[in-house]
């Protein structure tokens, strides 16, 4: 089962983001009080758990948030959903509206872990539905003719 296993937030951009055990999702903006949200395509960004621990073999002291993620997941394949999956995550529904994504020069998450798996194991998604996400929400992809309502 896909779940969510952290949340994470930042006021700046570009550093390691805080995680905490719930999080605010605001339509068509992100997580409330996040550096990145804002009437953007890259709202919330998602990282798997399983991506990260390819990296803690190198790095073991990585931590949820270290890649600048909003959520971290477990049992999901990110980085191999189609842009436009729209997926259920607590109450929310989002859309995956970018998949990986390049690094800025002088990113202090790459200049702390020596690399980056955003730009290859990432994805970025756009708040279709608001709501509250906590850590260990399930995580469903939605068929087409899915409806969720709040």
């Amino acid at each position: 089962m896909a779940k969510v296993i952290s949340i994470n937030r930042s006021d700046t951009k570009g550093v390691i983001k805080t995680p905490q055990k719930e999080g605010i999702f605001i339509e068509d903006f992100g997580l409330k009080d996040d550096a990145h949200a804002g009437k953007w395509h890259r709202q919330v960004s998602l990282l798997a758990k399983e991506s990260i621990d390819i990296m803690r073999k190198d790095i073991p002291n990585l931590s949820n948030g270290d890649f600048a993620e909003n959520i971290t997941t477990e049992g999901i394949t990110l980085h191999t959903l189609p842009v436009g999956t729209r997926l259920k995550i607590g109450d929310t529904i989002q859309e995956v509206t970018q998949i990986g994504k390049v690094c800025h020069k002088g990113c202090a998450i790459k200049q702390k872990v020596g690399q980056c798996i955003m730009p290859t194991q990432g994805i970025f998604t756009k708040v279709i539905q608001g709501g509250l996400i906590k850590v260990g929400d399930s995580i469903t992809v939605m068929e087409e003719d899915d409806v969720y309502t709040s």
